[in-house]
């Protein structure tokens, strides 16, 4: 079995190191991911967000009334800052204005004031919950994200991690969104995005040649087929049959690598995925050079949230909210 360099890496900060180009240009290019949400669908996507939350009338925000306050957003966990665009959007639905101290993807230690909301009080605790819940759940897929692809560049594979399709119903778009500024790869979007033919599609049609040969029907030259294969002999069959992309499923790493350099041997220009049941723990087992792509589910369904909070800056106040010690 091939093995890869995980166990060997060199972690000496005073080794000589020679910066490629490549190297460089991430250093001076960081992208502005926010450029693929579109106005319209962040706007949709908060009024709807708000309503859920508030259907009926806003009682509390009777209490307060629209007497013009400040408001401090702190991260109160180590992790990286993601989600921004959409906490624009919540309080841009309520007329109020937001100043960020921080980037998106900054790698941020607790407990730091990070942006600065103003407008009407009520407004302010309107946007309050649906504001933290999105930017809690992205902070959070993006710090594990960002861990995971760290730990497969250590290994010097040159390969891609990905999330999945496994996201949340109605909050696949930030999810989605979270990856990338965690730095791994989102996989296909939805249904529509790629064709990728499962065992039921498989089952269903008879064969792999046949469920690639209907598939390429529809999808034409636009778009990729990748199937879901449990054997060397499925995957072999899928390539031939005209499959750009072969899923290893479940796969032990022995049988990964074995498979995917067999494949590559024939099939050169194929993409070879490893997925199912991998995890953090266990991704760099298949980090070896005939693998191009690996995904984990783990990434959008079992991160932890990093904590925020929302907080009237007035004085005397401990924004921080500390534990009770003493009653």
């Amino acid at each position: 079995m091939e093995t890869n360099n995980c166990g060997n890496h060199n972690n000496n900060i005073n080794s000589v190191h020679v910066h490629t180009d490549d190297e460089v240009l991430n250093r001076i290019y960081s992208p502005l991911y926010y450029h693929i949400l579109t106005p319209t669908c962040l706007k949709h996507m908060a009024r709807e967000w708000l309503k859920e939350d508030t259907p009926s009338f806003d009682f509390a925000g009777f209490v307060v009334g629209e007497k013009e306050e400040n408001a401090i957003l702190l991260m109160k966990e180590p992790g990286v800052i993601a989600g921004k665009p959409f906490v624009d959007a919540v309080f841009q639905e309520l007329d109020c204005s937001i100043h960020w101290h921080v980037q998106e993807g900054d790698y941020i230690e607790p407990i730091k004031k990070v942006a600065t909301v103003s407008g009407k009080v009520r407004h302010l605790l309107l946007g309050e919950r649906v504001a933290l819940n999105c930017i809690t759940r992205a902070s959070g897929i993006a710090t594990m994200a960002r861990r995971v692809a760290q730990k497969a560049e250590l290994c010097g594979w040159k390969g891609e991690v990905a999330g999945t399709r496994k996201t949340t119903p109605g909050f696949r778009l930030v999810e989605k969104y979270a990856l990338l500024v965690g730095g791994v790869s989102t996989h296909r979007h939805d249904l529509s995005s790629m064709i990728m033919l499962k065992d039921n599609h498989i089952w269903t049609a008879g064969s792999i040649s046949q469920a690639v040969k209907d598939a390429r029907i529809v999808g034409g030259f636009s778009l990729k087929i990748e199937v879901e294969c449990r054997s060397l002999q499925e995957a072999t069959e899928a390539a031939k049959a005209g499959a750009e992309i072969i899923m290893l499923d479940n796969f032990s790493p022995e049988s990964a690598e074995k498979a995917s350099r067999e494949l590559k041997s024939t099939f050169p220009n194929i993409i070879v995925e490893v997925s199912g049941g991998i995890t953090e723990e266990t991704l760099t087992d298949f980090c070896t050079s005939n693998v191009d792509v690996i995904s984990l589910s783990q990434l959008t369904q079992g991160y932890s949230t990093i904590d925020f909070s929302l907080k009237i800056n007035k004085a005397g106040k401990d924004l921080s909210n500390p534990t009770v010690r003493d009653v």
